[in-house]
């Protein structure tokens, strides 16, 4: 069993998973996950609520957090900032070293991006606090607004790019 934070549109579940295979692996299958002995925390507000499980579909999946992860070693991070639903998300993400945007071959083949020092936020509500991972898995097609200091066009299809400044790509 691994333990995971799951967020959605809706709230954020936090609980255990039985993986039998790498996390990454269960999520580019793209399957269905059950959060066994979750808690269910509402966005809206309201009480933290126990659950027995949770099944949550892939395509609710918005934000995962791991319980531990192997981040890649060999790797570039660069500072972005996203937003996905209700929340914003400050984090680095990995490239290979040398990644070049405009020539790069290698492009990313599932759903899911791996960052680390991840923090994420109600852009609704900023003054509710946010929750800072070491790492997390982020849903690369529900990304509405990406802000970074190079392109990433390929990793976040349909995002709307700003420079880090705020200022729309050109």
């Amino acid at each position: 069993m691994q333990q995971i934070e799951a967020f959605t549109a809706e709230g954020i579940v936090s609980g255990a998973i039985e993986q039998p295979s790498a996390l990454r692996d269960g999520l580019e299958t793209e399957q269905p996950i059950d959060v066994d002995g979750a808690t269910w925390y509402p966005i809206a507000g309201g009480s933290a609520e126990p659950r027995r499980r949770v099944h949550l579909e892939s395509d609710e999946l918005l934000v995962l957090c791991p319980d531990a992860q192997d981040l890649p070693i060999h790797a570039a991070w660069h500072q972005v900032e996203l937003d996905l639903g209700p929340y914003r998300i400050s984090a680095e993400l990995p490239t290979l070293p040398g990644f070049d945007p405009g020539r790069a071959l290698a492009r990313p083949g599932g759903p899911f991006i791996l960052l680390r020092d991840v923090r994420v936020e109600l852009i609704e509500r900023p003054d509710a606090g946010r929750v800072e991972r070491p790492c997390a898995y982020v849903n690369r097609y529900a990304v509405e607004r990406v802000a970074a200091d190079i392109d990433l066009g390929f990793y976040f299809p349909g995002a709307r790019f700003l420079t880090p400044a705020g200022q729309p790509l050109a």
